[in-house]
């Protein structure tokens, strides 16, 4: 095994890590990108599964997704080259412009620049958003999808649970929905074939 295998890994990993602007959750269609529609590392459905996992662990979501895409595609190596492939661009940059962002900190030109890339972030996020509802809608149902999309914005907004928790209950609930799903079918299946 050559390093050459890992190239795939390192430049998705160093790309999402360099253009990542304002955090976790602006990385998060970035990755979503490269891992399913570039380098087709993971399926879209196996991709929305790990982030609701990687939601629910603590700390930083993007290098837990970085760990996870890269142990799927390469082991233990993997993860270990596609953190770091992910964090030490950023960490470098970080460093190197310190001095800079310092010296510029009062400057109306920077303080634009900034506001001009949130609204970026936030359309990014809402394709995101938009893509997994569709695919809630298309797989529950108007009426499950819907009454969860509300249980949720309950939960999260007016009752303030943790989206760690909040998430783990949605994920048991799948399990539980599966199962007598799987039942149904399995019943329906066989009373077809006795008829």
């Amino acid at each position: 095994m050559s390093w050459k295998d890992y190239n795939g890994l390192v430049i998705g990993m160093v790309r999402t890590g360099i253009l990542g602007y304002g955090g976790g959750p602006s990385v998060i269609p970035l990755i979503r990108y490269e891992a399913v529609t570039r380098y087709k590392w993971v399926s879209d459905d196996e991709f929305g599964e790990i982030l609701a996992i990687a939601n629910a662990l603590p700390g930083p979501i993007a290098t837990k997704m970085a760990a996870y895409l890269g142990y799927k595609t390469k082991g233990v190596l993997g993860a270990i080259v596609s953190v770091l492939a992910h964090i030490l661009p950023t960490s470098i940059a970080i460093i190197a412009l310190l001095g800079s962002m310092y010296a510029l900190r009062e400057s109306k030109i920077v303080a634009g620049m900034v506001a001009a890339v949130r609204p970026v972030i936030f359309v990014m996020l809402g394709m995101m958003a938009y893509e997994f509802a569709k695919k809630a809608w298309k797989g529950l149902g108007t009426t499950f999808a819907a009454l969860f999309g509300v249980l949720t914005f309950v939960l999260l907004q007016l009752l303030d649970i943790h989206p760690g928790i909040v998430i783990a209950v949605f994920l048991g609930y799948g399990v539980f929905h599966l199962d007598v799903v799987q039942r149904f079918k399995s019943k329906r299946d066989s009373d077809k074939g006795v008829s």
